[in-house]
């Protein structure tokens, strides 16, 4: 059947809504597809927060006071006394060794001396006891021997002079004078300088030599019998009872480790950035979330090769009050060479340099406008803005797809 009049009244309304919503549509589209244009980006805002330059790297702990014991001799370790990780006092035997040598030979030693200060002695006093004595019987001897041949001597000269005696009976008592007074001189010479010069040469050579043998025997026995020097911690004992150790090997290391020396490795390009005194932070994998801190003592004076890497060595000291830190083990530092509170920064993406000039993107109406900026401090992650942004501000930091450059003027859409 056609359709009548009223039936085409009716349908024409419907048809023109139909179009209507078609066209609406098509606006939609048209709009949609004119913004499409927008680059989708990653941006940030300013804002104050405090910001640290650092220079982080790694270091390895030593002890400040450390003691290291070595076998002296090739012998056997009779007895250890202690174990590893232990507190020791000052004093304490820590590790004998068999010491059995050494005795005989301090004992040796001792006699060596004593027939030294002996041999000292009796050039001192002019001999032993014994040549002395006679000598002295000597002396008494030859003084009444003398005065004897002079008494005779002057007896015959007054008789010769009155005609009773003989001129050869004068000569021969003169001749029995000298001789005894040739006698009493040389015992008299014996008993001012009973030895040469060379002979007491001799005497002290061997005096020393045996002070010197028995000083090394004592300091042999001392090094046999290993005593802790200062309270510590023993941290290392690298040997058993019962082995037998060479001359040189390691015994054990002691230290006190409530405070100790970290030695850091600054790369080349950042040793400039550091000042003695800088705060240093130290972190040990062993021990998440536990930091230790001190300040650098000293800067590096030169420059080494460390595996692949040109280093320069700093050192700290840090409390180690509960000795967690242990000698030797690989740490994390962390030294902060400046520090600024409450200052403008922005994520260190958004900062752009472009012959010589540092600027940002600022996202203004949807839209990127160039701001040149002051910047002061950085670290990895943050940058110090000193002028050319103020707090609030909206900058790009990167676009989403990575093929759309950032670039003055580009209408944007941030989407986080």
């Amino acid at each position: 059947m056609a359709p009548t009049e009223n039936n085409k009244a009716t349908l024409s309304p419907r048809r023109w809504f139909f179009w209507v919503v078609i066209a609406a549509a098509a606006i939609l589209c048209a709009s949609f597809f004119s913004r499409d244009d927008a680059v989708p980006i990653v941006a940030a805002k300013a804002e104050r927060t405090n910001i640290r330059s650092v220079v982080s790297t790694n270091g390895k702990v030593e002890p400040l006071d450390n003691f290291e014991a070595h076998a002296p001799i090739g012998t056997t370790v009779k007895r250890i006394l202690v174990k590893e990780g232990e507190q020791v006092k000052k004093g304490q035997l820590l590790v004998a060794m068999d010491d059995a040598d050494a005795r005989s030979q301090a004992a040796k030693a001792l006699a060596q001396v004593r027939a030294s200060q002996a041999d000292v002695s009796a050039i001192e006093n002019g001999g032993v006891r014994e040549e002395v004595l006679t000598l002295h019987a000597q002396l008494t001897k030859a003084r009444a021997a003398q005065d004897t041949a002079e008494r005779n001597l002057a007896a015959l000269q007054r008789l010769e002079r009155e005609g009773a005696a003989s001129s050869g009976e004068v000569k021969e008592a003169q001749s029995q004078f000298d001789r005894a007074k040739a006698d009493l001189n040389l015992l008299e010479a014996k008993e001012r300088e009973r030895y040469s010069k060379p002979e007491i040469a001799r005497v002290d050579a061997q005096a020393s030599q045996a002070r010197a043998a028995y000083q090394a025997a004592g300091d042999l026995l001392e090094q046999l019998n290993i005593r802790a020097p200062f309270d510590g911690t023993v941290y290392s004992l690298p040997v058993r009872q019962g082995a037998y150790v060479n001359p040189g090997d390691m015994i054990l290391q002691e230290a006190n480790l409530s405070k100790v020396r970290v030695r850091a490795f600054v790369d080349e390009p950042d040793i400039g950035r550091l000042t003695q005194g800088d705060q240093i932070e130290v972190t040990w994998d062993a021990m998440p979330g536990r930091i230790w801190q001190g300040t650098l003592s000293s800067t590096p004076s030169v420059v080494k090769l460390r595996g692949t890497r040109n280093v320069g060595e700093t050192t700290c000291v840090v409390n180690n009050g509960d000795l967690k830190l242990l000698p030797n083990i690989n740490v994390g530092v962390t030294i902060t060479t400046a520090e600024h509170q409450n200052v403008l920064t922005v994520p260190r993406e958004a900062i752009h340099l472009e012959n010589g000039n540092t600027f940002v993107y600022q996202v203004v109406n949807h839209e990127l406008q160039s701001r040149a900026v002051h910047t002061a401090l950085s670290n990895l992650t943050q940058v110090e803005i000193t002028s050319g942004l103020s707090e609030g501000a909206v900058v790009a930091l990167a676009a989403t797809n990575i093929s759309k450059p950032l670039h003055s003027g580009l209408a944007v859409k941030v989407v986080s």
